[in-house]
């Protein structure tokens, strides 16, 4: 069977395929090719896709790829239970789900940051995931201290690891959010979760999921709001424009539009805040 998937891999797509060829297909074929071109090569090659949204083989809410592979396939397997609960936490940057997933996460990103070339990454992460398999299957009751000096420094790096992480304030993904969030707002564009998540390669139920974490415990819909009464505050406050103006300039269907969500964001209808404003700026003077 051919598999097909996005380039450039790093958790779950080195892990789907480690469990495609070990208890799947031992001869499968796994392709890497840019996100945008997947689906075209899979109908031209006559490969299953994997990994993306809108196909089978995805994420499933707080799912990986890599739990639905397992469920799809019927495979019982503890060892592959454990090894699940890791990855799901390493690839959506959960690492309550498993104390070993920070440390996977640093491994691969290391991997990917020094290997350009997929399949060889593919080839590495193969022997990576055979010790992970091994670990998982007949050594995870181990204590840190009966792990012998190669497992133990890995366990350090593990939960050095882990306390950094707790520390960061954001993953990279939040942070390039919040830019391209800015900018189609600066451009006055219409913005959607499923367009996001495209432009970012994420599942968007995860990031629908996680999104209120890092944008001031908001949804996704009501940051937007926010976003925008106060581009709409800052214009009356600094611009003489009509109502009718600003509500076109922060991406309102109509100014009714804009005074509900105006009144419901602020307290006040934007008539009163503009004329309030406008006070401001002549005692200013």
């Amino acid at each position: 069977m051919k598999w097909i998937t996005r380039e450039r891999p790093k958790i779950d797509r080195i892990a789907c395929p480690w469990l495609i060829r070990r208890f799947i297909d031992a001869e499968a074929e796994i392709i890497f090719v840019p996100f945008d071109q997947v689906l075209l090569k899979a109908n031209e090659l006559g490969a299953t896709p994997f990994d993306l949204p809108h196909v089978e083989y995805t994420h499933y809410e707080d799912q990986c790829t890599f739990d639905y592979f397992i469920k799809k396939h019927q495979l019982k397997d503890a060892a592959l239970n454990r090894i699940a609960a890791i990855v799901r936490g390493a690839d959506t940057d959960r690492h309550d789900f498993a104390p070993q997933s920070a440390g996977l996460e640093a491994i691969f990103s290391g991997l990917a940051y020094n290997i350009k070339n997929d399949q060889e990454l593919l080839d590495l992460g193969m022997t990576i995931y055979d010790g992970l398999y091994s670990w998982a299957k007949h050594l995870h009751q181990l204590k840190h201290t009966q792990a012998g000096p190669v497992e133990q420094m890995l366990l350090e790096v593990f939960n050095k690891y882990i306390k950094q992480s707790k520390s960061k304030k954001a993953p990279e993904w939040a942070k390039e959010l919040k830019e391209i969030i800015q900018d189609q707002l600066d451009t006055n564009m219409t913005l959607s979760l499923q367009q996001l998540s495209d432009e970012l390669e994420i599942n968007p139920a995860y990031l629908s999921r996680e999104f209120s974490k890092y944008f001031d415990n908001l949804s996704f819909g009501d940051y937007i709001r926010k976003l925008r009464i106060d581009k709409a505050k800052s214009l009356m406050d600094t611009t003489d424009y009509s109502l009718t103006e600003i509500a076109y300039l922060t991406g309102f269907s109509d100014q009714s539009h804009f005074t509900r969500i105006f009144k419901k964001q602020t307290g006040e209808n934007p008539s009163v805040y503009k004329r309030n404003s406008g006070k401001s700026k002549k005692d200013t003077k």
